[in-house]
């Protein structure tokens, strides 16, 4: 499908699945190789949108770790209500560990700067990010993103888990919206 309609929304293709899967590959063999002498990292994904990168990242490590999740809101439809609301929280001991927050998209990077700062509090051993796309000229933060699959312009996209008002997470491919 090179177009799809959701809801009142048209989307036409910006990233094919190849593109997604050897993105992914990337990302993997730099944490591979990052955390080849850490005792079981603890994968942290971000839902709903991260379920399909945390599932396929994962699928590639070759080492014990963990993987847990949180469940954090900032989108209303297409467009950010500026405020992040934890609707699943933390339930793992991450004191003295390695986490690795696994996100599907960052933007403005209010949601990662609010749970890095809830994170920070549970004493881990250190905190990396790894986020499956990335915009750059919409990002606002200070926090470092370590590992990031496909840097991206400031489109509003849905595909490979990400939504437009619960639609569309169910896509191989990545989709731009049509304006």
């Amino acid at each position: 499908m090179k177009r799809v309609k959701l809801h009142d929304k048209e989307f036409e293709i910006a990233i094919r699945y190849d593109q997604i899967q050897t993105a992914i590959g990337v990302v993997a063999q730099r944490i591979r190789e990052d955390m080849k002498d850490e005792h079981i990292p603890v994968f942290l994904s971000v839902l709903n949108g991260s379920f399909m990168f945390t599932a396929d990242l994962l699928k590639q490590m070759d080492f014990n770790c963990e993987v847990s999740f949180v469940k954090l809101a900032s989108y209303s439809g297409a467009a950010s209500t500026g405020k992040v609301q934890e609707l699943l929280g933390l339930d793992i001991d991450i004191s003295g560990r390695t986490v690795i927050i696994v996100e599907d998209i960052i933007d403005t990077g209010q949601t990662i700067a609010g749970l890095f700062k809830k994170l920070k509090r549970h004493h881990p051993k250190q905190i990396k990010v790894a986020t499956f796309l990335y915009k750059p000229d919409a990002y606002k933060q200070t926090i470092p993103l370590d590992y990031i699959g496909i840097r991206i312009p400031n489109d509003f996209i849905v595909g490979y888990g990400l939504d437009y008002d619960q639609l569309g997470r169910n896509l191989r491919n990545i989709y731009k919206i049509v304006n």
